[in-house]
């Protein structure tokens, strides 16, 4: 049995580890983000891009800040051919003017709607005597803050008084990631998976899920994370609920322990799946195990740039196939709306492109991409997410492989 994906019952005891904060992003990276961004402006006639969702324009200024997300007070930041402003409360003065930042700053007094009249403002008057073509972050996978106020005063500077989404823009210039940006991810990984296999180690049929879901959570920070929403952890053998929050419900024999990671580092996300499973299990169990394992390998070694999301996806399934047979996860029955059996991440836990067979975005290198197909059978579920960074001539694993064998808990 590998270290860690055996438990042996002891007690456990917090770690905190020597994990120094996420550097800071070079002033070189930042202005190549600026100069690939105007690019695709330029291309789908956009003149300004406002930016509404914390991850857009985390990733354009470097900034970050405690009050990310308050409400009452949020920030936000405008692109245009010439400039980059960002938008804050003017209590955040003091903080954001500390040091040299790569932007220009404008602050309001009040709440959420000053701040939106603070943007159309400011807009019009980089705009002054012409109208122009206005575009927003809010769609696919990108929630932005919907103030009213804001879109309203867009509309009455636009030239067709029309907000169109920036979104697909701002996807063909965050779906590919620099070296700079695949190790954060890779340190977000370590720190995640370290923190699974710490807690496997020690725990004992008996535990609780929200008790597990609470040391892996502390773990998580002691590990060096940023960051850390909510993540699952559930129990149970043939009662799946992906997206129940842990309860106090019991480890029992015969469980299967789920859990799907949330922590950052620098802001970088580590969506991670990993298994485990509460006392002996069959040959059969082992086998499943093993064989979802490597299916799922060798769909992420068919990955080439030049490929489709779609033509990845229906290669993969003719390996796949065989196993999905009986499969209870609804996501992968065949003919399933909005089916996948992967995504793209960054500094959000899902990004475009999807692994299915309707996204037909061509695989380019700097992508990162991960690989999850997911199969309940007799009770077990067995998911081995694999995350990866595609090069020229092939792909680079971002996390350790997941255990060549079941992980148990005795």
């Amino acid at each position: 049995m590998d270290k860690n994906q055996q438990s042996n019952g002891r007690e456990n005891v917090l770690v905190p580890a020597q994990l120094p904060p996420a550097p800071k992003i070079s002033a070189n990276e930042l202005a190549g983000r600026l100069a690939n961004i105007r690019r695709q402006m330029q291309a789908d006639e956009i003149d300004v891009i406002v930016l509404t969702d914390v991850k857009n324009v985390r990733y354009f200024t470097d900034f970050s800040s405690v009050a990310w997300y308050f409400n009452s007070r949020p920030f936000f930041s405008v692109i245009t051919a010439e400039d980059l402003l960002f938008f804050a409360a003017d209590y955040e003065q003091v903080y954001v003017e500390s040091e040299p930042r790569g932007f220009s700053a404008r602050y309001y007094a009040g709440y959420a709607n000053d701040g939106a009249a603070c943007v159309a403002s400011a807009v019009g008057h980089l705009f002054k005597g012409s109208k122009p073509r206005v575009a927003i972050d809010y769609g696919e996978e990108m929630a932005g803050r919907g103030y009213l106020p804001l879109i309203d005063g867009l509309r009455e500077l636009s030239g067709d008084h029309t907000v169109k989404s920036a979104t697909p823009t701002l996807w063909r210039v965050r779906q590919i990631k620099t070296p700079f940006e695949a190790e954060l991810k890779r340190t977000a990984f370590s720190i995640c998976d370290d923190a699974f296999d710490q807690m496997i180690a020690t725990a004992s049929i008996g535990i609780s899920e929200v008790d597990l879901w609470r040391k892996m959570q502390a773990q998580t920070f002691l590990n060096g994370a940023d960051e850390a929403n909510p993540l699952p952890v559930i129990f149970g053998k043939g009662n799946f609920t992906y997206s129940r929050p842990p309860s106090d419900r019991r480890l029992e024999d015969g469980h299967y322990i789920w859990a799907d990671f949330r922590a950052t580092y620098g802001g970088y996300s580590a969506d991670r799946n990993r298994i485990a499973r509460a006392g002996e299990p069959t040959r059969q169990e082992l086998d499943t195990y093993r064989a979802v394992r490597e299916v799922t390998l060798e769909w992420c070694h068919l990955v080439r740039p030049g490929m489709t999301c779609a033509e990845v996806y229906n290669e993969g399934n003719k390996l796949w196939s065989p196993l999905n047979v009986g499969n209870k996860f609804s996501l992968h029955k065949p003919g399933a709306v909005g089916v996948r059996i992967g995504h793209a991440s960054g500094l959000d836990l899902v990004e475009k492109p999807d692994l299915g067979p309707n996204d037909n975005t061509i695989i380019q290198p700097g992508m990162i991409l991960h690989v999850e197909p997911k199969l309940e059978r007799d009770g077990g579920v067995y998911q081995c997410e694999e995350v990866f960074y595609v090069l020229e001539n092939g792909i680079d694993f971002l996390a350790p492989l997941t255990p060549e064998t079941l992980p148990i808990i005795r």
